[in-house]
């Protein structure tokens, strides 16, 4: 399989986001599946773009988006995306801050992840990475890929397989913030994501 493996640049005062350093560390080749690695924006509908061009240039059979949840303490694999972009206190690297707005008009209310999300949990917990799913994604860009990328594929690519994986703050991150945060270090976040590619693609 081809597998298109997408991660978000640093938002929020950030310097460094974990899962675009975790999307560069990853082998070529995972298992029997070729990494085509991307990194997009933090900007609602650009990254969409971004990715839409990307899929019709390599053709891929899956596509996992990585992003960065400060605050969580495990690899979270998201099961649902909704059709909503609410974020007016914190806007994306464009500024852009919508109020319960709908991604797509005429789309559904949410798309599940159609990846196989409980066995890429369970590998990466194998692997001795912490690891969990995850029933909300929130309402930010990463929700808003999430459902997005699934709403393309089901109208112009309904064979491609996607879904999102949430990752916690590096250590460094969490140092000189007003609390405590947990934290995991990249060479784990690394190891979890290539564990759980891994599945992608077995029989059941």
């Amino acid at each position: 399989m081809k597998i298109l493996v997408t991660g978000f640049e640093p938002f929020g005062g950030e310097t460094v986001n974990p899962a675009l350093e975790a999307v560069r560390k990853l082998p070529s080749v995972i298992g029997r599946h070729q990494i085509v690695p991307l990194q997009i924006p933090v900007v609602r509908y650009e990254a969409l773009r971004i990715i839409a061009a990307k899929i019709e240039e390599v053709h891929p059979d899956a596509v996992i988006s990585i992003g960065q949840a400060g605050g969580r303490k495990a690899l979270s694999f998201e099961r649902v995306g909704i059709n909503c972009d609410d974020y007016p206190s914190f806007g994306d690297n464009a500024h852009n801050t919508p109020i319960d707005e709908a991604i797509y008009a005429d789309g559904p209310d949410a798309y599940f992840s159609n990846l196989p999300l409980r066995r890429m949990k369970e590998a990466a917990e194998k692997a001795g990475v912490a690891a969990e799913i995850s029933n909300t994604a929130g309402t930010y860009v990463c929700n808003h890929v999430l459902y997005g990328v699934r709403h393309y594929c089901t109208l112009h690519h309904p064979d491609i397989v996607s879904g999102f994986i949430h990752v916690p703050f590096l250590p460094e991150q969490t140092q000189n913030k007003e609390k405590e945060y947990p934290s995991m270090e990249l060479a784990d976040i690394v190891k979890g994501i290539n564990a759980a590619i891994q599945v992608i693609g077995e029989e059941e």
